[in-house]
This record gives structure tokens, C-alpha cells and sequence, in this order.
């Protein structure tokens, strides 16, 4: 805008002093600055593009001051720590478990309980300590066996959701300071115009902006722990379904074994 007011002025020049200077010699000394203007506008524009995503989200985290926006990045940092924490866990969790249980099912056949107690032992994994658990009551009786099996899976499911309410919430507190940060902002900005008496846009202009950085780094780190959190709940449903099916086809060997 300074630059297109430039234009104008100097226009605006040339015009006056068309009684002493030449129509040909004004307008080629208008087109020249009209140039020369350009230029510098494509410039201007060239310098803010070459911006990369990375300094730009800098300077518009600086500018939503230190207080909130410190705090919803502690939040996303934690976050992301519980996240990252437990998909490594999640992923070291997951077994195949149609070959674990064949091979369960040939070291029954070949070697007993004791064989089959032992291919559990070398695989890592829930559905592995449940398959041994099950085995280790398997001497006692088949109700035994499974109640074993309902018992550990329990406990295994409580070890799969570890700190997933910490990731919840860290999800539902980034968007509400956010929030608390564009409410402060506003309130300091009619606080201005009430001291002031009227009504500037270059007065409130600073607390508007540092209230509306505010929510969108909230939403932004919500979104974000999202993304994690719906991936790290698929992630444990599946391991719960190949709990419960291991159980079932558990159970089913030692019936069979028994006989």
C-alpha cells in the first residue's frame, strides 16, 4: 500500500508540472517510475515467499506471546512422548498369531504342555503370556485353564492402555487454553478501548492477533495427538481381538489334548 500511495504521489507530481515540462517527457519519466516501482513491489513479494513453513510458524509462535502458547507446546511435547511411547510398545506387542499357534499346536502334539510352554516363553507378546498362563493351569483342569486366560487377559488389556488417558487429555486441554488465550485477549482488548474512549483498529489489533495464534496452535496440537491417539486405539483393538481368539483356540487345543 506505502508503495502504490508512492505511485500516486509521483503521479500526482508529474501531472503538476506538465506547464513547464514536455507531454512526452512526463510520460516517459511516469512510465519509468511506474517500472522501477514494480520492480520493487516483486521484490518486496519475492523476499516474503522465500519464508520457509518453518520460520513462518516461528515468528507467528513468537508473536502469540510466551505465556499460553508455552503451554500448549508442553502439551504437544508431552503428547507426543505418550504417543510415540506407546505405539513403540503397541508395535513390539503385536505377535502373528496364526503362526504362534500352530507352532503351539505341533509342540503340544509332539511334546506336551511342557514343549508348548516353551515355544510361549521365546515369543514376546500378550497373546504368548497368555497362551502360557493358560498352559501352566492346563495340569490342574480346562475351567482352570480358562479362567487363567480371563484373568491374565485382563491384565495384559490394562497394560496395552497404559497412559492413553494422558494422551486424552492432553488432547482436550491444548484447544481450551487456546480458548483461555483468545478470551484474555479479547478482554485486554476492550479493556484498551474502554481507557482509550474510541474505537482503533491498530489499538486492539496486537491483542486480536495474539488471541486468534492462540486457538490455532491449540487446535493444531489437538489435531495433532488426534491423529496419534485413533491410530494408537486401532492399534490395541486389534491386539484385543487376537487375544480373545488366541483364548478361544487355547482352550480348544487343551480340550483336545485331554482326550
Amino acid at each position: 500500500m506505502k508503495r502504490l500511495f508512492s505511485i500516486l504521489a509521483m503521479a500526482g507530481l508529474f501531472v503538476l508540472s506538465t506547464n513547464t515540462v514536455s507531454a512526452k517527457a512526463v510520460a516517459s519519466n511516469l512510465s519509468s517510475t511506474i517500472a522501477a516501482t514494480a520492480v520493487m513491489l516483486q521484490d518486496e513479494a519475492a523476499a516474503e515467499t522465500s519464508k520457509g513453513f518453518t520460520q513462518v510458524l516461528k515468528e507467528q509462535f513468537i508473536q502469540g506471546g510466551a505465556g499460553f502458547m508455552g503451554i500448549v507446546l508442553l502439551c504437544l511435547i508431552l503428547g507426543l512422548a505418550v504417543a510415540i511411547e506407546r505405539i513403540i510398545y503397541l508395535n513390539m506387542a503385536s505377535t502373528n498369531t496364526s503362526k504362534l499357534k500352530q507352532q503351539v499346536e505341533d509342540a503340544l502334539a509332539s511334546g506336551g504342555v511342557e514343549a508348548a510352554k516353551e515355544v510361549c516363553r521365546n515369543t514376546r507378546g500378550p497373546v504368548a503370556s497368555i497362551y502360557y498362563q493358560g498352559l501352566d493351569r492346563a495340569g490342574e483342569s480346562v475351567e482352570s485353564a480358562e479362567k487363567a486366560v480371563v484373568a491374565y487377559g485382563g491384565v495384559q488389556m490394562g497394560q496395552l492402555e497404559k497412559n492413553v488417558s494422558w494422551l486424552s487429555l492432553f488432547i482436550a486441554i491444548a484447544p481450551m487454553l487456546g480458548f483461555m488465550g483468545t478470551v484474555i485477549g479479547m478482554i485486554q482488548a476492550f479493556q484498551k478501548i474502554s481507557a482509550v474512549g474510541n474505537l482503533s483498529a491498530s489499538l486492539i489489533a496486537g491483542d486480536i492477533q495474539v488471541a486468534l495464534l492462540t486457538t490455532v496452535f491449540g487446535l493444531i496440537t489437538a489435531i495433532i495427538l488426534q491423529i496419534f491417539y485413533n491410530y494408537i486405539v486401532a492399534k490395541i483393538d486389534q491386539i484385543v481381538n487376537d487375544m480373545e481368539d488366541s483364548s478361544i483356540s487355547l482352550i480348544d487345543m487343551l480340550v483336545d489334548h485331554k482326550k
